[in-house]
This record gives structure tokens, sequence and C-alpha cells, in this order.
């Protein structure tokens, strides 16, 4: 289980090192000692608001990205696993897709992509989240949905 702390201080450190730039040059932007901001990006501070807010704008990244990323890192470790058959070790669990209806209705407003022809895919409504765990190597990108 990784600490909140801990999550916020990879998504600072990611967002620094894509920009290629050192602790030093933004711990001066954002006025926090470099020891500090040192033990911030490795999970050994907690960071108050105040601070992160600092940090971002140091980093000119909103805040709201970074909590964004740190919140898909954490639900990435808590989604539900099941243990594979015949495996001791345990995989990530499988939704199986609804069942197609019986009744021809045009797709909600929300609906995914159109299916193709001969195509099987099921529907998700506007109202489905799904959330796809941030990698924890790289710099995080965001897509906006069309």
């Amino acid at each position: 289980m990784t600490l909140l702390r801990e999550a916020i201080g990879d998504s600072l450190r990611r967002a620094r090192l894509a920009q290629s730039r050192t602790l030093r040059e933004v711990s001066t932007s954002a006025r926090v000692s470099l020891g500090y901001l040192s033990e911030v990006e490795r999970g050994r501070k907690e960071a108050s608001s105040e601070l992160l807010a600092a940090i971002c704008e140091a980093l000119d990244v909103p805040l709201a990205r970074v909590l964004w990323d740190v919140s898909t890192t954490i639900a990435g470790e808590e989604l539900p696993v099941a243990a594979a058959p015949g495996r001791g070790a345990a995989e990530p669990a499988t939704v199986e897709p609804a069942a197609e209806p019986a009744t021809s209705e045009p797709a909600p407003a929300g609906a995914a992509a159109s299916m193709s022809a001969g195509s099987a895919r099921p529907q998700v409504d506007g109202d489905t989240r799904i959330v796809i765990p941030a990698p924890n190597n790289g710099p995080l990108v965001l897509v906006e949905a069309a």
C-alpha cells in the first residue's frame, strides 16, 4: 500500500524530471528549502496544502493534475484482485461484457464509440467510469474525451 505522501512525492518528482529541472531550481522558485523539497519528493514529509500549491506553481503544473495522478495511482492499487485458476498469484479481476439487449434501441447520448457491423462490443453509458492507473515510471499525459 502506498502512502498518500509517497504518491504525492512521486507525482511531483515525475513532473520535475519531465521538465529536466533540478531540485535547486524548483526549490528556489517555490521558495522552499532544497532539503525539504527533497524530503517531500521522497515521501518522507507531508506537504501542507500551501506548500503543495507553491511547488505545483513552481513546476507550472495544476494542483488538480497532481491530485488526479495521485488518486489514479492509489485507486489502481485498491482495485479488486481475483486468484487465477490453477495459480497461487493474484491477477486483476476481469469484467464480463453485459448481455446484448433483446430490443434494438439507439445508443444513449453518453455511449462509447459506435459499434461496427458484426462487432459485439458492449456499450458504455455516460455514468460509467473507467479507471486506468497511471504508469509509475513516466510522465502523466492527460487526454480529454471526445
